[in-house]
């Protein structure tokens, strides 16, 4: 018999706490300090979402994966739209937004893409793209914008590559993306933006079904539209989640990484002065898990009634996914607000987990391992050109970074 404890939701929301809370000042990778209360004591908490949804925040690393393994939990954004904000009508729902079984097929379409062997068969040409832009930086010259420079254009070119996207638009889809990510951006605007990039991806589609080259979006229209499995639609909407993750994330990533080494040198040391893949990937890994700059990407809805710990979530209602909180949950990664690139931090969740854990993972970690290394050894003296105080941190977007880094060497 469950003992879970009956919240119910308060009368007054505007009581509520507003998620995922404010961080710090003087600390800025680590999580609001809100969070680690939560996480101390209750465990699960009422809050208040950016975009005024009422929600759960889940914030135990236990909590987080017994919950994102549940199948009770949907992320069906047909059958529960307050999981969508950006749909408009005739756009079909992205696999992210879907529920097993439908989930699980539109996702196999996808997978092979992505897979270790097929992203490893694409880390020359990521080192390569690496060092040009390096190589650019450097003879641009001193201080310059890491974020501009080096962080934003590898991802976005590697994933325009990936997809068959003209790098020649990247202005395009990264000013649309940004809006898409922002917090409080007004509903028109964020629907504007999203109607505009799903309509240049489905014009993308038709023209690589008349003119097909070597990228995932004319395999998909070659593979599997003439199939039937998927439709010109599907592989837009499909595409454009993993343009907008693909260059989003990993830019972040990149220049909120290269920051926290420049804030801890003796740890930098340890990426620098290696040759061992492994060293570098195990450093990767901690990376992932200390900085987690996924804020408030994972919410999901009750479909029946469920102990969280210790807490009764009712059928209907929402939760979020605090992910910077589960992976700095003392209890699996002691001492862990303390960034040590030594530490085995497999088993963070910095990608979800279960199911609908992120597809472009593995070319994540490669672009990772290629870029923080080169540019630690290319750039031995590489410093902050500014005070980090003065630098702007993204509070704004669902995915936590930093707007620009200038940096000096």
């Amino acid at each position: 018999m469950s003992t879970a404890t009956d919240q119910t939701q308060p009368n007054d929301d505007t009581s509520l706490p507003d998620y995922p809370g404010t961080r710090s000042p003087g600390c800025p990778f680590d999580p609001p300090p809100v969070l680690a209360g939560w996480r101390g004591t209750e465990g699960l908490t009422r809050v208040r979402l950016s975009n005024g949804r009422i929600a759960w925040a889940v914030t135990r690393y236990d909590d987080v994966k017994q919950v994102l393994g549940d199948p009770r939990l949907s992320a069906d954004g047909h059958r529960y739209p307050q999981l969508m904000e950006t749909q408009q009508r005739g756009q079909p729902q992205a696999f992210p937004r879907m529920d097993a079984p439908e989930h699980s097929r539109i996702r196999r379409t996808l997978t092979g893409e992505f897979t270790v062997k097929r992203v490893e068969a694409m880390r020359p040409q990521v080192r390569s793209l690496v060092d040009r832009f390096l190589e650019e930086m450097i003879a641009t010259g001193s201080p310059a914008d890491l974020v501009r420079a080096y962080a934003l254009p590898i991802p976005s070119l590697v994933i325009s590559l990936l997809l068959g996207v003209p790098y020649d638009d990247h202005a395009f889809f990264q000013t649309r993306s940004a809006t898409l990510m922002r917090k409080g951006v007004p509903q028109e605007e964020r629907q504007a933006a999203g109607g505009e990039l799903f309509g240049y991806l489905l014009d993308l589609v038709k023209r690589k079904e008349r003119e097909p080259g070597d990228d995932l979006v004319s395999r998909l229209v070659t593979e599997r539209v003439v199939t039937g499995d998927l439709t010109h639609l599907d592989v837009a909407m499909n595409s454009m989640v993993i343009l907008m993750a693909g260059h989003e994330t990993t830019a972040n990533m990149i220049a909120l990484g290269t920051l926290a080494l420049l804030e801890n040198p003796r740890q930098a040391a340890r990426i620098r002065d290696t040759d061992d893949p492994k060293v570098v990937a195990d450093a990767v890994e901690e990376l992932l898990r200390y900085l987690s700059i996924a804020q408030d990407m994972l919410v999901r809805v009750a479909t029946e009634d469920l102990d969280v710990g210790g807490h009764l979530v009712r059928e209907g209602e929402m939760l979020v996914f605090g992910v910077p909180s589960a992976n700095r949950d003392n209890s699996v990664f002691e001492p862990a607000d303390v960034l040590d690139l030594a530490r085995d931090a497999r088993g963070h969740v910095a990608f979800g987990y279960g199911v609908h854990q992120c597809l472009g993972q593995s070319l994540a970690r490669v672009e990772l391992h290629e870029a923080l290394p080169a540019l630690l050894r290319r750039l031995p003296d590489l410093r902050l050109a500014v005070p980090l105080e003065e630098l702007s941190f993204r509070h704004d977007m669902v995915v936590y970074g930093v707007y620009e880094l200038p940096v000096a060497w």
